[in-house]
Formats: C-alpha cells, structure tokens, sequence
C-alpha cells in the first residue's frame, strides 16, 4: 500500500513539476508568445477581409464581365470574345483585371480554346495548361484540347499523353470515349495500330452508349486493316 502511495505521490509530483516549468517557459516568453499569437489573428483576420471585402466583389464584377464574352464565345466570334467589342471587355481584359477570381480563372479556359481554334496552338497551351478547376469535366476538357494544340505542333506523344490523361480524369461517356478515340487516332498516326484497336475496344465495350460508339467499328476496322498490312 506505501509503494503504490508513494507512485502516486511521485506523479503528482511530476505533474507539479512539468506544471513550473511550463510556467516558467510562459513568463520568460510570453511577450514572444504574445506577438506570435497576434500575428496569426492579423493573418487569419487578413485572409477573411480579403475573401470577403475584396475578392467577394471582385468575383461578382468578373462573372458581370464574362456574359458578353461568353455569348461571343458560343457563337463562335472568336475575336470578340478574346478582345471585347469596345463596350465588354474580353478574356483577354478579364484575365487581366480579375485573374484572381473564379470567372478570372475561366477565361484562361475560354482563351485557351480560342488561341486553339485561331491556330496559336503554344499560347493555347500556355494558357490551358495553367489552368486549374474543381469541376473534372472542364478540367478533362482543358486537357484534351491540350492535346489537341500539341497534335497541330506535331508533337504525337505529348498529345498521346493529354488524351490519355483527358480520358482518365473522370470515367463518364463525355469526356472518355471522346478523348480516347483521339488517343485512338493519334496510336495509328505513331503507327501503334495494336494500341488503337485496345482503345477502340474499350470505347466499345464500356462507352456503347456515347457518340463515339456509333462508328467505332468503322474504326476498329481500319487499325485491324493497317496492323494486318505491316
């Protein structure tokens, strides 16, 4: 009974112990602890002000901004999205003012695809390449058109791994079976025709119900056709 009475009176010794010494630490630091402390209040109060009284309505101007652009965006007056008609700015302009927003965000997207379709394939890339979303659909996009503009350069295994990639991102009948019919593509023009009809496959077994399906045996076909002439 005495030993467990003095175990016991040796841990609240110990406690009483750490307890002075934790002390001791707070008062010949506190004015460290102090400035530490505030400075993670100034920081945290900084980031929410930001968010709030300054990015909040940032955010409300640049998705104001974009309706025009967008609207010349879908009826494919590519010239006018990306610099604006002399009223409503363009991506261009909205990238440029409200890049640190989500809208801002998304016209690198828009501009991306527009520098695609005009034939400036690297500034395409350059701008697609640096964007970033939550939404994989968009994001599958923005990296199979990627691919798209390094195909126009020339460059078969960097599309190949784009496709690749735009295919993988979110298994779904979109996006998939569209990105990996061109990695279909792109394996016959490397002259992998065994590859091309693994892919072609895959979009028939798994993606029968997309658009691509429709004339994957057309496809398949013709890479059985190529392999077998090698």
């Amino acid at each position: 009974m005495a030993k467990k009475k003095d175990k016991t009176e040796d841990k609240i010794a110990a406690v009483e112990h750490a307890l002075d010494r934790g002390e001791q630490f707070f008062e010949k630091n506190k004015n460290m602890i102090f400035y530490v402390l505030l400075g993670i209040i100034i920081i945290v109060g900084g980031i929410f002000a930001y968010k709030k009284f300054i990015l909040g309505p940032k955010q409300i101007e640049a998705q104001a901004a974009m309706f025009y652009a967008e609207k010349y965006f879908e009826k494919d007056s590519l010239k006018l999205a990306m610099n604006g008609d002399g009223t409503n700015p363009g991506f261009i302009q909205i990238l440029d003012q409200y890049g640190s927003t989500k809208s801002g965000n998304l016209a690198k997207y828009y501009l991306g695809v527009c520098y695609l379709k005009t034939g400036e394939f690297q500034q395409a890339i350059d701008k697609l390449e640096s964007f970033s979303s939550d939404d994989q659909i968009i994001t599958a996009m923005a990296i199979g058109a990627t691919g798209d503009a390094y195909l126009e350069l020339g460059n078969k295994d960097k599309a190949l791994e784009k496709y690749l990639k735009a295919s993988e991102k979110r298994n779904n009948d979109f996006t998939t079976p569209m990105f990996l019919l061109k990695a279909g593509w792109t394996y016959e023009l490397l002259g992998q025709y065994d590859k091309a009809i693994s892919v072609y496959e895959k979009i028939q077994k798994e993606h029968f119900k997309s658009f691509e399906s429709r004339d994957i045996e057309k496809y398949l076909a013709r890479a059985k056709g190529l392999m077998g002439s090698k």
